[in-house]
């Protein structure tokens, strides 16, 4: 940017700064701001206007840095990515008005001068957006795979003894989790028998059904024994009227019944006292 130009911007330095705070005013009175004390909200508006004016003394990496942690800071307290590309956007107009009363720039090097700081006040605007976006994307992957996790879980019940209570619909990257979790799962626990609970799934078609079948299969492959349970009665006539076969292992129709095969499998029973 040109020398005059950030020589004007330090001259009426805090004349922008104030008429930028009492214009940002107009953009408080949304939820969130209202939610925050004033004090808090007088302070974030003081340290963005410094981070933004305190870029045109840094090189371009420095500048990088003092607005990525300023972002990252942002958005950990839950402050809204529009509250600050707004903001951005009236301190450029606060600013473009400054500089045409100003006598020290040439008549000749206006246009110039407005698109160096639209230039500027841009790599702000999309350095934030990045950044904000970025953490989202971050945060979403996160959740991502933690209800991947959850949606297959292998619990154990019983020494020897495993569930995987499945719930919603089962797709073919969900599938292969249910493969993954089982046969880590079995490994981890030990396990010599499993028992997938299909109670909470509302439809079994013919690829679920596949899916079922393959996660059964592995787990023999494994050297252990499936059991699929609850199955209700609108699930056993689907699969009887699409032909599925899953006479390949043991069906029942509640997990308790599975859970009483499960433990005559390693030789024990439940005992009434």
């Amino acid at each position: 940017m040109q020398s005059s130009v950030i020589e004007m911007i330090y001259t009426h330095r805090y004349e922008v700064i104030e008429q930028w705070k009492n214009e940002m005013i107009t953009f408080q009175e949304n939820e969130f701001t209202e939610s925050s004390p004033q004090r808090v909200v007088t302070y974030i508006n003081q340290e963005f206007a410094d981070v933004i004016i305190g870029t045109l003394e840094m090189d371009e990496e420095e500048a990088r840095e003092r607005l990525r942690s300023f972002s990252e800071r942002l958005i950990h307290s839950g402050w809204p990515l529009s509250y600050f590309t707004k903001g951005l956007q009236l301190f450029r107009r606060v600013l473009l008005s400054f500089m045409t009363t100003d006598n020290t720039i040439p008549s000749s090097k206006v246009f110039e001068t407005f698109q160096e700081t639209e230039n500027w006040i841009d790599s702000i605007v999309n350095q934030m957006v990045d950044e904000y976006t970025g953490s989202w994307e971050h945060t979403l992957e996160i959740q991502k795979l933690a209800l991947q996790e959850l949606s297959a879980p292998l619990i154990p019940v019983f020494e020897h003894i495993s569930v995987m209570p499945l719930i919603g619909t089962i797709d073919t990257e969900r599938a292969k989790l249910i493969m993954e979790n089982l046969l880590e799962g079995i490994i981890e626990h030990r396990s010599q028998v499993v028992l997938i609970d299909i109670t909470g799934v509302p439809v079994v078609d013919t690829m679920v059904a596949h899916h079922i079948i393959q996660a059964a299969e592995a787990v023999r492959l494994v050297g252990a024994e499936c059991i699929l349970v609850g199955i209700r009665p609108e699930i056993a006539q689907t699969i009887v009227n699409l032909g599925i076969d899953l006479g390949k292992f043991p069906t029942k129709s509640t997990l308790r019944k599975g859970i009483e095969s499960g433990l005559e499998r390693t030789n024990r029973q439940i005992v009434n006292l």
